[in-house]
C-alpha cells in the first residue's frame, strides 16, 4: 500500500489534511451523507434526519461545506424564502468513501449479545 503522509510532512500539508480540514467536524460527513442519499433537501428536513444538533450548528456546517465547494445552495425567490441544498460535483465524489465506511463499520461494529434467558 503506498503511503499518503510522509513521516517528515506536517499532516496538514498533505492530502489527507486537506480532506480532514473540509469534512472534519461533528456534523459534515453526516450532511454529505443524507445529502447522498436523498440529493436534495431544505434545511428543516436536514435537521429532523440528523437529531440533535442546533439550527445554528447546522447552518454554520452548511456554510462551511458550501465554501469548500461540496454542496450547492439553491435560493428561490418568494416569500417565504424557499432554500434547497444538493451536493456538488465535487461533493458527489465523496460519497463512495461514505459509503465505504458504512460498509466499514457494519462489518467491524460489535454485536450486541442476544438476551439468554434462563431457566428457573
Amino acid at each position: 500500500m503506498q503511503r499518503c503522509i510522509e513521516p517528515n510532512i506536517k499532516i496538514e500539508d498533505t492530502g489527507f489534511g486537506y480532506t480532514l480540514s473540509i469534512i472534519g467536524g461533528k456534523y459534515k460527513m453526516i450532511i454529505l451523507y443524507w445529502l447522498g442519499e436523498f440529493e436534495v433537501l431544505r434545511h428543516n428536513a436536514l435537521h429532523r434526519l440528523i437529531g440533535k444538533i442546533s439550527f445554528k450548528m447546522l447552518s454554520s456546517a452548511l456554510k462551511e461545506l458550501e465554501a469548500a465547494g461540496l454542496i450547492v445552495r439553491k435560493v428561490y425567490p418568494q416569500m417565504p424564502p424557499k432554500v434547497e441544498y444538493s451536493l456538488s460535483a465535487k461533493g458527489k465524489s465523496l460519497i463512495p468513501m461514505l459509503f465505504d465506511l458504512c460498509e466499514w463499520g457494519d462489518k467491524n461494529r460489535p454485536h450486541p449479545q442476544k438476551n439468554l434467558q434462563r431457566s428457573a
